[in-house]
């Protein structure tokens, strides 16, 4: 009779023993996950990207090589990172950065119907290449090919200096051997220009003394 209780005792005592070892002090704990857990006094916090940040835009353009259309995508990518409705601080406007006096010259009075019309931008661009290049004519003949301050003369630089800084700037920055150069508001010179956007093609623009966009 001893051994039987003796027997019942120590099993009962086992019991309680490993039965406690599942218990805990706060029921709240079951099924806790750490890291994914959240006190009752804890705040989260959530960060957004400012007005500015968002307008930095990062873009992946397909790879155009030397093309015309390779050409405008680099001018773009310079000029604006690409945006249509930028306007900087000097009011030079939309994705090719025109100012006033160059969209009148193309045909364009009104301002605000130009910077919310990608498709009007596009041609302004073209329109103004054409001018620039009948107002460079003879000396892309005469320079192409030669090499000023370091840097090879193409019809694709010249076009883009224009762009920059117009084309009377650029005659002069070749008749001068590149010693009257000229920077724009930022710093930006002739000479970078013809370096960085030279050796393009640029043959499918005709050369107009006075091209006027379309408008729609």
């Amino acid at each position: 009779m001893i051994k039987k209780w003796s027997y019942f005792l120590g099993l009962s005592l086992f019991i309680a023993v490993v039965s406690s070892g599942f218990k805990t002090n706060d029921a709240k704990q079951f099924g806790r996950i750490e890291g994914f857990h959240l006190a009752e006094d804890e705040i989260t916090n959530y960060t957004v990207p400012t007005v500015d940040e968002t307008a930095k835009i990062s873009y992946n353009f397909p790879f155009t090589g030397k093309s015309y259309i390779g050409f405008k995508q680099a001018i773009a990518i310079k000029e604006s990172q690409g945006l249509y409705k930028l306007v900087n601080p000097y009011g030079y406007m939309g994705k090719y950065q025109f100012g006033k006096s160059a969209l009148r010259a193309v045909g364009i009075k009104d301002a605000k119907k130009f910077l919310n019309s990608p498709q009007l931008q596009e041609r302004a661009f073209k329109a103004l290449l054409s001018k620039n290049k009948w107002e460079l004519r003879k000396e892309i003949k005469r320079y192409e090919g030669k090499v000023i301050n370091g840097v090879k003369i193409t019809e694709s630089g010249l076009l883009a200096a224009a762009h920059l800084g117009g084309a009377g700037s650029v005659k002069k920055y070749l008749r001068s051997n590149g010693t009257q150069g000229f920077k724009d508001g930022f710093g930006t010179s002739l000479r970078s220009y013809m370096k960085k956007f030279g050796g393009y093609d640029t043959s499918n623009i005709i050369a107009n003394p006075s091209p006027k966009v379309k408008l729609d």
